[in-house]
C-alpha cells in the first residue's frame, strides 16, 4: 500500500488524486462537524471554498430546506444559520435538512480534493469507519486541512492514528510526512487538554468554544462513513 500524507492543501497535486482513495481531517472543526450534522440526520453537506459561493448555492438549492454554515476566524459567517460548531448540529436542528458549509480550512481541503476517486471525510469521531475502508486501498492519501495555510497538530494526529489502525505493524510505502504523523501517534493521544495546547484550539478558546474540543477529541463516537459523490458529502455504507 502505498500513502501520502500532506500536512497542508497547497501540497497537493489534485490531478495526482483522480486514482487515490483520499481522506480528508479538519479535526477542529469542519470534518467534526460535518460528520456530527450527518449522524443527526442531515441528508447532505455542500463544501463551498467561499462564503460567496455558499450564499448563491444555498439559493439555488432552496432555502426552505436548506442551512447556510461556516466561520471565519471561528466565528459564525454574520447571517448564516450555523456556524461551524459540532454542539451546534443537532438532530433538532438539521434533521432532513441540506448543508451548504463554507469554512477558513476544511471546505477549502474538501473543494480541492473533490476530483478524488473516492473522498471521504475524517475525524477523530469516526476513525474506526474510515480505517476500514483505507485499509482496502492500493494508493492512500490523507489531506490535513491545516491552520490557514500552516501544518496543525490536531490533524496531523488524526492522520497518524488512521495510519496505525490502518498498517498496523505492517511498514507500507510510506512518504516522509506519513512516517512523521504516525510516529507522532505512537506517543500521543487526543484530548481535550491537549487541543488546548494547539493553535487551533486557542483560537476556540479564546473566542468561547472551548467545548468543542470534548467533542473533537471523542474517539469513534460514531460508527459512521461518508463520502462525497457529485459534490455533496453523504452517509454511505462500507
Amino acid at each position: 500500500m502505498r500513502i501520502d500524507t500532506y500536512f497542508t492543501v497547497a501540497e497537493v497535486d489534485p490531478p495526482a488524486l483522480e486514482s487515490a482513495v483520499v481522506v480528508v481531517v479538519d479535526v477542529l472543526r469542519a470534518t467534526t462537524t460535518l460528520l456530527e450534522a450527518l449522524a443527526n440526520g442531515a441528508r447532505g453537506v455542500y463544501p463551498t471554498a467561499s462564503t460567496e459561493d455558499a450564499v448563491k448555492l444555498a439559493h439555488t438549492l432552496g432555502r426552505d430546506d436548506t442551512l447556510m454554515c461556516g466561520e471565519r476566524k471561528g466565528a459564525r459567517v454574520e447571517g448564516f444559520d450555523l456556524g461551524n460548531s459540532p454542539r451546534e448540529f443537532t438532530r433538532e436542528a438539521v434533521e432532513g435538512k441540506r448543508l451548504v458549509m463554507s469554512t477558513t480550512n476544511g471546505t477549502r481541503a474538501l473543494t480541492a480534493a473533490q476530483h478524488a476517486h473516492r473522498l471521504i471525510p475524517c475525524a477523530f469521531t469516526n476513525l474506526g469507519a474510515v480505517a476500514r475502508v483505507a485499509q482496502g486501498a492500493e494508493r492512500l492519501v490523507v489531506i490535513c486541512a491545516g491552520r490557514e495555510g500552516r501544518y496543525a497538530m490536531d490533524d496531523a494526529l488524526c492522520a497518524g492514528h488512521l495510519l496505525r489502525r490502518v498498517l498496523g505493524d505492517a511498514e507500507g510505502e510510506l512518504n516522509d510526512a506519513s512516517r512523521a504523523a504516525r510516529a507522532l501517534a505512537g506517543f500521543r493521544k487526543p484530548s481535550r487538554r491537549l487541543f488546548e495546547l494547539t493553535d487551533g484550539g486557542r483560537a476556540l478558546l479564546e473566542i468561547g468554544l472551548g467545548d468543542d474540543l470534548d467533542v473533537c477529541a471523542q474517539v469513534d463516537r460514531h460508527d459512521i462513513l461518508a463520502e462525497m459523490r457529485d459534490q455533496v458529502i453523504v452517509l454511505t455504507g462500507d
